[in-house]
C-alpha cells in the first residue's frame, strides 16, 4: 500500500515509533542524534526558514557535500513546504549561474568549498552586490530572484548569513505556526527539484513531490528488508537521488540509522562500516571497486554488512560477486531508474537468487507499470526482445520546471515515461538493461550528455567543430573522448584545451582523450556518423591504455 504523507509527517511518525533509535551518525565529527532529537532539530530549522520569510513553494538551492546542514535542510524544507533545489557539488560558475537562474531560486545555502573550489568566491563573482548588500535583501543583477545566501559555517562573509544567524530566525515562529504550515502541505506538492542533463545539453529541473520520494524510499527499503536495527552507510552524494532518496528516505521511512560520509574516501567508508557496525552500504560500482582494492582493505572488518545498493552505472558481475563474498553483503541489491522516476523503477530483492542479482536490474517495484516497446513502432515487444523501457505510476515526476516541451517529450499522453534505455525482459520477469538509445555517457555514476560538453567546447576561439563520445574505461565505466576540428591556421594541444576547461565545467565533463581531425565520417545527407566515431574512439582509447 502506498503511503500518502508529506516528508515532515513521515519523519514525525518515524520519530514517534523509534524515538531512541539513532537517526544519524557523522563518524568523522562524532555527531550522533536519535530520531526524537532529529525530529526536534528539523522542527527548529523549519521555523528558521519560515522566520526568514521563505514561503511554501519557494525555491531553496543547496550546494555542498553531505554536511549535517544539508540533511537537516532536506527534512526542514519538507516540513514547511519550500522546494529544495539540489546543486551538483562539481558545478563551477557557469553551471551554478544557469541552475540558479533557471530554477528561480530565492535562497542559496552553500558550503564554503569543495575539493579546492571556493563556493564563496563563485557566488561573490556572480553577485558582487553581496559586498555592500544587507543580509536577506540581496539585489543581484545576474540573479534577480536570489534574495538570501546562507553559509554552512560561522565564518563571516559580507551579505551572507552565518548558520547560527540563520538558526536564530526560528525564535520568531511559534510551534503552533509551524503546525499550521505543515497542515497546509499536501503529499502531491512539489518538494524537490533535481537537475539532470538533457539531450539538448542543458540541465532540466525534475520536479518531485512528497509522494514521489517518500514512497520510492519506502519501497527501496522494503526491497532491502530494512528495519530499525539496520545501520546504513551513505557515502554517495546527497545532491543525487542516490543519496537523498535511496539513502536518506529509505532509512528514515524504516527507522534505520544513517551513517554519513561527507565526501567519499574508501578508507573512511571501510572505517565507518567497521566502527559503526553498518549492516548496509550504498555506492556506485567505482566506489565498491575502490574499497575492495584499497591497500588496507584486509585490515577492516566488514562482517556486519548484510545488504546495500550498487547502482548509478552498469554493475560489473565480478564486482558484485566480490561485494557478496568478500565484503559479506550477501543480500546486496541493484537498482535501475532515473531522476524522472524518483528515481528507482526496478530493483533486485535482498532474497533474489545471486544469479539474478548480478546479471539483471531486478523486477519493477510494486505500484509501478513497466513495458518494453519497439522504439520505432511503439508497440510492446515480447519477452527476450530488446526495446525501450517505459514506466508509469506514482513515481513519475510532475514534469520539468518551466519546460513543458521537454516534459511532453519524456512523458506521453498516457502517462508513460520513455526512459531512452534499451532493456530485455526475461522469462522470469527480470529486466536487463542492454544499452541506451540516447548518447548519454555514464562516468562513475555521473550522467553526461555529449551535447552539453560540445556546446562548451564550441566556445573556444580555435575550435571549428567538436564531437564528444563515450569510450569504455576500467575505473569509471566510461570516459569522454573529444574529436576536434580546428579553424584554419589555428593550433591547439590537448593539454591546452583541458586547461581551458578547468574551473569552467565540472572535472568529470573534461574529456580524457582528445583527438584532432580534419573531418568526420558523414552520411550522404551530411549527417555525422557518430557510431563510426564511437568505433574509432574505442580503438584509439584501447591503444592509449595499453
Amino acid at each position: 500500500m502506498l503511503l500518502h504523507r508529506t516528508v515532515g509527517d513521515m519523519l514525525h511518525q518515524t520519530a514517534k515509533s523509534f524515538p531512541d533509535t539513532e537517526a544519524y551518525v557523522y563518524p568523522e565529527k562524532g555527531i550522533r542524534r536519535s530520531y526524537s532529537e532529529f525530529d526536534k532539530e528539523t522542527d527548529e530549522l523549519a521555523k528558521a526558514f519560515i522566520g526568514l520569510g521563505i514561503e511554501k513553494g519557494e525555491h531553496v538551492a543547496i550546494w555542498s557535500d553531505n554536511k549535517r546542514e544539508w540533511l537537516l535542510s532536506q527534512f526542514a524544507t519538507g516540513k514547511m513546504g519550500a522546494v529544495l533545489v539540489t546543486v551538483n557539488t562539481n558545478y563551477q560558475e557557469k553551471e551554478l549561474h544557469y541552475l540558479l537562474e533557471q530554477s528561480d531560486a530565492t535562497t542559496l545555502i552553500l558550503g564554503e568549498e569543495f575539493k579546492g573550489t571556493s563556493y564563496i568566491d563563485i557566488i561573490q563573482t556572480l553577485c558582487p552586490e553581496l559586498a555592500d548588500g544587507e543580509k536577506g535583501a540581496l539585489t543581484c543583477t545576474a540573479l534577480p530572484h536570489l534574495k538570501r545566501v546562507i553559509v554552512m559555517s560561522e565564518q563571516e562573509y559580507p551579505g551572507i548569513f552565518t548558520w547560527r544567524e540563520f538558526e536564530a530566525y526560528a525564535q520568531r515562529i511559534t510551534d503552533q505556526q509551524l503546525k499550521e504550515k505543515m497542515k497546509a502541505l499536501h503529499p502531491d506538492d512539489v518538494i524537490n527539484i533535481q537537475y539532470t542533463s538533457g539531450t539538448t545539453g542543458f540541465p532540466k529541473g525534475v520536479m518531485l513531490s512528497h509522494d514521489n520520494i517518500v514512497n520510492n524510499g519506502q519501497i527501496i527499503g522494503d526491497f532491502m528488508n530494512l528495519t530499525s536495527d539496520d545501520r546504513l552507510c551513505i557515502p554517495v552524494p546527497f545532491f543525487h537521488c542516490f543519496g537523498c532518496v535511496l539513502g536518506n528516505m529509505a532509512a528514515v521511512t524504516h527507522g534505520s540509522t544513517m551513517v554519513i560520509i561527507e565526501q567519499f574516501e574508501p578508507k573512511k567508508v571501510l572505517q565507518a562500516v567497521q566502527n559503526e557496525k553498518c549492516t548496509a552500504l550504498h555506492g556506485v560500482p567505482t566506489m565498491f571497486i575502490s574499497e575492495l582494492n584499497h591497500p588496507d582493505y584486509a585490515s577492516f572488518d566488514t562482517s556486519s554488512l548484510r545488504t546495500g545498493i550498487m547502482a548509478g552505472s552498469p554493475c560489473p558481475i565480478e564486482v558484485m560477486k566480490k561485494v557478496i563474498h568478500d565484503m559479506g553483503a550477501g543480500e546486496i541489491t541493484i537498482c535501475y531508474g532515473q531522476t524522472e522516476a524518483s528515481p528507482v523503477i526496478t530493483q533486485t530483492k535482498w532474497d533474489d537468487a545471486i544469479e539474478k542479482r548480478v546479471s539483471t536490474v531486478g523486477k519493477p517495484h510494486p505500484h509501478v507499470e513497466v513495458k518494453i516497446i519497439d522504439p520505432v513502432t511503439l508497440e510492446e515487444v515480447p519477452p527476450g526482445t530488446p526495446g525501450e523501457l517505459c514506466a508509469r505510476g506514482y513515481l513519475i515526476m510532475k514534469g520539468y520546471y518551466k519546460n513543458e516541451e521537454a516534459t511532453r517529450e519524456a512523458i506521453d499522453p498516457e502517462g508513460w515515461l520513455h526512459t531512452g534505455d534499451i532493456a530485455v525482459l526475461d522469462a522470469d520477469g527480470y529486466i536487463e538493461i542492454t544499452g541506451r538509445i540516447k548518447d548519454m555517457i555514464i562516468r562513475g555514476g555521473e550522467n553526461i550528455y555529449p551535447r552539453e560538453v560540445e556546446e562548451f567546447l564550441y566556445q573556444h576561439p580555435s575550435i571549428q567543430d567538436v564531437q564528444v563520445v563515450g569510450v569504455p574505461d576500467a575505473k569509471y565505466g566510461e570516459e569522454l573522448m573529444a574529436w576536434v576540428i580546428l579553424k584554419d591556421s589555428e593550433t591547439l594541444t590537448a593539454e591546452e584545451l583541458r586547461n581551458a576547461c578547468k574551473g569552467k565545467i565540472s572535472h568529470h565533463k573534461i574529456p580524457k582523450y582528445i583527438e584532432f581531425v580534419s573531418s568526420y565520417p558523414m552520411t550522404a545527407s551530411g549527417k555525422i556518423q557518430k557510431y563510426i566515431l564511437r568505433e574509432m574512439s574505442h580503438e584509439k582509447a584501447a591503444v592509449k591504455t595499453k
